[in-house]
């Protein structure tokens, strides 16, 4: 992938999320980059690993997950063209919080999380950038949060499909049943009594 192509992609990522990203600041962050492609199936990060380095997705699907007390896999968020993925580090954790995996070929702009954080802290455009990013990361934790209370499973599925619309038919079931804490069947009977009512 050459530089032109890159900085392409960025510059389309970043006017799809309305941000004015700079070539000077594009060229920055190119200079602590790097970039690789996973196949289906690699880890990208494991749960504990050192959090000195974070990436964006490029293309394709990742997602975090962990393995509670009992074995079980679960899934805990999903990452597209756009968005962190081995985010732990730019959240101040020397060591990461989640394991992350590609859920299709993916390929990740990898960086140094101290080197972007500073980046991110010298320049105002970057820092309002920044913290619309957390507010929305705030925004969706409140979600998860209150879906788990007060939804019901066939709410939070439906919440989901809204939130992930180009997504949820491209992430495995098992995926999304951990995602919205119900077992695999339990989804598959959700997916079945919707498209009756259709």
């Amino acid at each position: 992938m050459n530089k032109e192509t890159i900085v392409k992609m960025l510059t389309d990522l970043a006017e799809g999320f309305g941000w004015d990203i700079s070539t000077d600041v594009i060229d920055k962050v190119l200079s602590f980059s790097s970039f690789k492609v996973y196949s289906k199936g690699d880890m990208l990060m494991r749960t504990g690993d050192p959090a000195s380095n974070s990436g964006m997705v490029l293309s394709g699907i990742v997602r975090s997950f962990y393995i509670d007390d009992n074995g079980n896999d679960i899934s805990q968020f999903f990452s597209a063209a756009g968005n962190l993925c081995m985010d732990s580090g730019m959240f101040g954790f020397d060591e990461s919080q989640a394991s992350w995996e590609a859920l299709e070929e993916t390929t990740v702009m990898v960086f140094d999380a101290g080197l972007m954080k500073k980046l991110i802290l010298s320049d105002e455009t970057l820092k309002v950038h920044w913290i619309e990013a957390l507010e929305s990361g705030m925004r969706y934790k409140i979600y998860r949060e209150n879906g788990f209370l007060l939804e019901s499973a066939t709410e939070r599925y439906l919440e989901f499909r809204k939130r992930y619309p180009q997504l949820y038919d491209r992430i495995p079931q098992q995926y999304i049943a951990t995602y919205l804490g119900i077992k695999p069947e339990s989804l598959s009977r959700i997916r079945t009594a919707l498209r009756e009512k259709e």
